[in-house]
């Protein structure tokens, strides 16, 4: 296959909602500055199932577009003044980039750069990685990590950040809501960090896949008293040092404030719904010193930690990935997510 953007190449296009189409696009040509990646592993992700329920993603991605974020691959070309990064070497990339010169930049705050660059387009046999995101987030992938593994670096960086703005500490005692891929990530993290982690969802077979992860409880997020359950895990039933919310949604996000401890602290990491209201028990907020934060995205600091712990085995990559598909069987297995069946965490889509 020629690679001069005159021949044609398989790729996802997202047209809207739950409409994704296998379709021939033109390869893209690496312009100066930029490097075209062959992909050799595109993660599911749980961003991009809820882009396909939606049909789009206000920051991320306005149909019609080509599909997918979570990558590694091969370079394929360079264009010009590239340096570090020849044909041949094995890369991941992380989804997006800061400019690295605004206000908030400069405070120390990229992941809210006002213009945060993303990229689309990991479910194809090539991507083209633009300037900015070559020179700050295109990685080596290291010697003994396969590109499935390496293409997890996006989320987790995500889940270090989330992590890290917490402040979880040794010995800290977590109730983490939800099990999608995001927060099986935060189990293992959590317990590298060596937290007691109790870990919560509706879903049976992801509290027996958070057991295996090293969690210490698993319970029935839906049961009538899982505020209870929670708190008499803990010193004095008084509820959790922490609470790190990873569903996005209206009740979980309140139901996490009756667990966490007085003083204690809330990461509202799952994003809910646009326009979304949740009425707050102000006098519980207030005499009860809850902090409440929430986590977005991540840095490029936090790329690089995230491919050294999947580097260094601290994180297990391996064992998130449940599946391997071809790029034509993508629709039906994101038809496959949404409809919860099989038990899938992460599905590699082969190019």
């Amino acid at each position: 296959m020629k690679t001069d953007g005159r021949d044609k190449m398989t790729a996802a296009v997202l047209y809207g909602k739950k409409d994704v189409r296998i379709e021939q696009v033109s390869v893209p040509r690496a312009g100066k500055g930029e490097v075209l990646v062959r992909v050799k592993a595109a993660m599911t992700c749980g961003t991009d199932l809820k882009v396909y329920r939606q049909g789009f993603h206000a920051r991320m991605i306005v149909p019609p577009s080509l599909f997918g974020h979570e990558l590694a691959g091969v370079v394929e070309a360079v264009g010009e003044g590239v340096t570090g990064f020849t044909p041949g070497m094995r890369v991941v990339a992380a989804n997006s980039a800061p400019c690295g010169e605004c206000f908030f930049c400069l405070r120390g705050q990229a992941n809210l750069c006002e213009g945060l660059q993303f990229i689309n387009g990991a479910y194809a046999e090539f991507i083209n990685i633009p300037e900015r995101i070559v020179r700050k987030n295109l990685l080596a992938i290291p010697d003994g990590v396969g590109f499935e593994e390496a293409a997890l670096m996006e989320p987790l960086a995500c889940v270090l950040k989330g992590v890290e703005l917490t402040g979880v500490k040794e010995g800290d005692s977590v109730a983490l809501i939800g099990l999608g891929p995001i927060g099986l990530m935060f189990v293992q993290t959590l317990k590298s960090h060596g937290a007691r982690v109790i870990a919560l969802d509706k879903e049976p077979h992801k509290l027996d896949v958070a057991r295996s992860m090293g969690a210490d409880f698993a319970l029935d997020s839906t049961h009538s008293s899982a505020v209870e359950q929670v708190r008499k895990l803990t010193d004095g039933s008084r509820g959790t040092d922490v609470v790190i919310e990873a569903v996005g949604v209206k009740e979980t996000w309140q139901q996490a404030m009756h667990m966490v401890r007085k003083g204690g602290v809330i990461n509202l990491f799952g994003g809910c719904p646009s326009g979304t209201q949740i009425p707050l028990d102000s006098t519980l907020l207030h005499y009860s010193e809850i902090t409440v934060k929430a986590s977005f995205h991540h840095t490029p600091r936090h790329i690089r930690e995230a491919l050294d712990a999947i580097a260094s085995g601290r994180f297990d990559a391996k064992k998130l990935i449940t599946g391997r598909e071809r790029l034509t069987s993508l629709v039906s297995v994101l038809e496959r997510l949404d409809n919860r069946l099989n038990g899938d965490i992460k599905v590699a889509i082969i190019p």
